[in-house]
């Protein structure tokens, strides 16, 4: 062959890396893409297909593989039930067929070893029952195309991930994320990023993971920085999981095991938990899968470790909720007006829902428009703003607080939970993202999130002042300039409700 066919061929080698990278991993090499000048590699197992003899189990690490696997497109999604008719006009939530749905993405703007970068690691919502990495909101490429490694997995959902069996350890879904943050320890690396700047974030349910990862005894070390967006720690009650166990169980007419649950038809066992968990409401309540305290990965209630208990010592936190985050739990499907009419039969439900007393609802009465506003506003606050101002109170200096108040441009949502999601991946081009947000999204407003969520994976300061005694709450979006108030900000009244709710004082804080 001569020198110029060698020196041809070695340019088309060049030119075939530049457009699909590989990078090795500790269970071999995978091929990945360029998409927009950024390196993406999808679909990558972090764990082996939960199935089989592993179904209920914990998570075992994927069988090594020969050669290069490719990694172009997303992997399978974990088993899942769809949206309702209601909430999938809101939310989009992709299915991908196939066992090997423990994998995860990774978006890069250098991978090789020697780049060092902050990493961003990015668990999904969808109340541990439906989502996935691949919703297009979650698009990666924005956090590398501004020097973050972007990583966001898969991880086991409904009963398969958070049912509560005699025969079987809890948690398995908890188990299968602490599993991908093993994986990034050992591999990203090899990807560009720095495995000592690992940022974990989540939101709604995977907020909820991430505060319980905080808490995890055998997480520790495994990020620096956590970000918890419209989800607190908490830890369910047992024997409510096992409730939501047996109702499906009954339907399906088998016994309330793993074992028994493993020999069922998959898609039996979907429609049998769509059916028990269609009246759950994070509003109402209701029957829910939830993390539980397990004595083994989770010891504590999670929320208790971190104010009482010393747990993620050194783990700078960032957090926060949006203004009407009821209102996607209450729109789709006229649940607004049914709560409304019923007037003070929800407010009683309510009060039942956060053990308060009649003072607290009518000091919530005098602020709020409507029984339905008012039991929106009085579980967020029992959900998500009290235990927040609980966790920042307990970590001052390095923690930092903010709200999303900017309201979507479709009817009634307001500012609603996970709309922000657009403006924090500055995906708000994407249709999905349009379908909470509505059209004319303001970029101005991504540029402030996106920008904050990247500063803080960066450093840990996303550009605001840590909470203190004065208690700081960066807002964006109110329809005036970015700005950050506390007790004396004359936009704002602290309406102080001198109640117990879990045993502390609580804040409310009330627009004018």
């Amino acid at each position: 062959m001569s020198s110029a066919s060698v020196r041809r061929r070695a340019g088309e080698r060049v030119m075939a890396d530049r457009k699909r990278p590989v990078v090795s991993t500790p269970y071999g090499a995978v091929r990945g893409r360029y998409e927009h000048g950024t390196a993406v590699f999808r679909g990558i197992p972090y764990a082996a297909p939960p199935f089989g003899p592993r179904r209920f189990r914990p998570p075992e690490p994927p069988e090594p593989w020969d050669g290069v696997r490719d990694a172009g497109s997303f992997g399978p999604t974990a088993p899942k039930p769809p949206y309702s008719e209601a909430f999938a006009r809101y939310l989009s939530d992709p299915a991908i067929p196939g066992e090997d749905c423990l994998n995860l993405n990774v978006w890069t703007p250098e991978p090789g070893p020697h780049a060092r970068l902050p990493v961003l690691v990015w668990l999904h919502g969808g109340a541990l029952t439906r989502g996935s990495s691949a919703v297009p909101v979650y698009d990666g490429r924005t956090f590398a195309r501004d020097g973050v490694v972007c990583v966001s997995i898969n991880y086991r959902l409904g009963v398969e991930g958070y049912g509560l069996f005699p025969d079987a350890p809890a948690n398995a879904g908890l188990r299968d994320q602490l599993a991908a943050l093993e994986w990034v320890r050992e591999s990203i690396a090899a990807f560009g990023g720095d495995p000592d700047r690992v940022t974990l974030a989540g939101q709604s349910a995977g907020a909820i993971s991430t505060g319980a990862l905080l808490a995890a005894p055998r997480a520790q070390g495994l990020f620096r920085r956590a970000v918890l967006q419209s989800g607190a720690p908490e830890a369910a009650e047992r024997d409510k999981v096992r409730r939501m166990v047996r109702r499906m169980a009954s339907r399906l007419k088998i016994p309330a095991t793993a074992e028994a649950f493993a020999a069922a038809d998959r898609d039996e066992l979907l429609r049998a938990q769509a059916e028990v968990g269609r009246f759950s409401s994070p509003v109402l309540g209701g029957p829910a899968f939830g993390i539980v305290v397990d004595g083994d990965v989770l010891p504590r209630d999670p929320l208790e470790a971190l104010v009482e208990g010393g747990a993620a010592p050194g783990v700078d936190l960032m957090m926060g909720w949006t203004r009407d985050e009821y209102r996607l739990w209450l729109v789709p499907g006229g649940l607004l007006e049914r709560v409304d009419r019923l007037g003070a039969v929800a407010l009683a439900g309510a009060r039942a829902r956060v053990h308060c007393g009649n003072e607290v609802v009518r000091g919530y009465r005098a602020v709020h428009a409507g029984a339905a506003e008012t039991v929106g506003q009085l579980v967020t606050d029992h959900l998500l703003r009290i235990p927040m101002h609980r966790l920042a109170d307990a970590r001052p200096g390095s923690s930092y607080v903010y709200e999303f108040a900017w309201p979507s441009g479709l009817p009634g949502l307001g500012a609603c939970h996970a709309l922000e999601l657009g403006f924090v991946f500055d995906s708000g081009d994407t249709p999905d993202s349009r379908r909470l947000a509505g059209e004319g999204a303001p970029q101005e407003l991504a540029d402030a999130m996106h920008g904050a969520w990247v500063r803080f994976a960066e450093c840990g300061d996303p550009g605001w002042t840590a909470w203190d005694a004065t208690h700081p709450v960066r807002v964006f979006g109110d329809g005036a300039p970015y700005v950050e108030y506390g007790p004396r900000d004359a936009e704002f009244d602290l309406w102080e409700a001198d109640v117990t709710m879990r045993g502390m004082r609580s804040r409310r804080l009330v627009r004018r």
